[in-house]
């Protein structure tokens, strides 16, 4: 019987000069790709290191200026925060509703006394919830004035006044140098909203209030709201945004002032712009922002408004009828600036005119775009200049 030979398989035998010459060359590739990674890694640390420069000649981190999920300060940090203080105002003015420290009657005339100045409201019989929306307003407003449009910095209200305008001149000039400066400032600003400054405010802004509040600092959960309302506008000034040079300004619709559906979002019903009637603000529950941009560079561009926060408003018809027949008179304030005012959706756009709608809005009666259509005798009132902008004042 014959077997199979078995047949060996056939070897690659090289030389050992071929070997050691592959063996050299292997070597010197496997250093030269170690060189590069090595150039890679010290790559990466300068710029990481960079990084670092620019935040802290930006006045900040990369953390503060984002959120701990990376989003930037324009559109999860905004939204959350403005929530969280809406329900800490929403709660304080409940609970003082509930458990009132003076009769309500004379917490809504304080109120209303502050809200409008010169006002004889000795006659005013408020309801329960007209007092809770009224210390709404009020509330709205003392954070406006006090706190979101006058840049805390120290502990004493002149120099935040002064500083305030040091910016809005630097603003005008430059709007990068205004960002720098401004997240700098913050940067070194005091970290809390102490007892003594949130009376100081309060004292200032609502006065006939904080009498009948019996001078205790509005809180709610046992914490202070103005604390958070000044957290929240550290946020807003304190920390970069996506478009850079821009700043975040608050403003509060007046009592008795039209329903400008651009600039208000109604949190209840309106049924008089249902049937095609002219309504006005019963109370501003919680304020607005708007992102303050230059249309170009230099001293001749154009401020330019883009609402980010339409403020909450509840109308006259849902509130009810409040001893302001009139639009209220002009006080001895700063006058509003005269700026063109972009939509809430980017684009600028002209105010609606007499008679018609703006194309990009449906007016449903709940001041957000909807797809109900406009009544036919609908009537857009202009929308004015936003309040609570205040011209520059040459410094002395």
């Amino acid at each position: 019987m014959a077997y199979p030979q078995y047949q060996q398989p056939q070897q690659d035998v090289v030389s050992g000069d071929q070997y050691r010459y592959a063996l050299t060359n292997f070597s010197l590739a496997h250093k030269k790709v170690e060189q590069q990674r090595q150039q890679l890694e010290e790559q990466e640390r300068q710029v990481a290191f960079l990084r670092e420069r620019i935040a802290i000649l930006e006045g900040g981190s990369a953390q503060q200026r984002h959120g701990p999920s990376g989003n930037s300060i324009d559109d999860f940090s905004i939204k959350n925060a403005a929530s969280q203080l809406d329900k800490l105002i929403n709660r304080w003015s409940a609970d003082t509703v509930q458990n009132p420290p003076s009769p309500l009657q004379a917490l809504a005339r304080a109120a209303l006394a502050d809200i409008v100045a010169g006002l004889d409201a000795s006659h005013f019989m408020a309801t329960p919830m007209q007092t809770q929306f009224l210390l709404r307003h009020a509330m709205s407003e003392t954070i406006l004035e006090g706190i979101i449009n006058c840049l805390i910095i120290t502990n004493s209200s002149e120099a935040n006044v002064q500083l305030t305008r040091i910016h809005e001149h630097i603003f005008a000039r430059d709007p990068t140098v205004a960002s720098v400066w401004r997240r700098q400032t913050f940067s070194a600003a005091v970290e809390t909203c102490t007892p003594e400054m949130s009376l100081s405010i309060l004292y200032e802004q609502m006065p006939e209030l904080m009498t009948h509040l019996k001078g205790a600092l509005p809180t709610s959960g046992g914490s202070s709201i103005l604390e958070h309302a000044y957290a929240f506008s550290r946020m807003l000034h304190g920390s970069g945004s996506a478009s850079g040079d821009a700043f975040y300004r608050a403003f509060v619709p007046e009592i008795a002032s039209p329903l400008f559906p651009r600039q208000i979002e109604l949190v209840k019903r309106c049924m008089k712009s249902e049937r095609g009637e002219l309504d006005r603000v019963g109370a501003t529950i919680f304020p607005g922002l708007v992102k303050v941009t230059r249309e170009s560079d230099g001293e001749s561009g154009e401020n330019l408004q883009t609402v980010v926060r339409r403020a909450q408003v509840i109308c006259e018809c849902a509130m009810g009828p409040l001893p302001v027949n009139v639009q209220p008179a002009v006080q001895d304030t700063p006058q509003p600036l005269h700026m063109p005012v972009q939509n809430n959706y980017g684009s600028q756009g002209p105010s609606p005119q007499a008679g018609q709608v703006p194309v990009d809005y449906h007016h449903n009666g709940y001041g957000i775009p909807g797809g109900v259509q406009p009544p036919i005798n609908y009537v857009g009132p202009q929308s004015p200049p936003l309040n609570g902008y205040s011209t520059p004042t040459p410094l002395t």
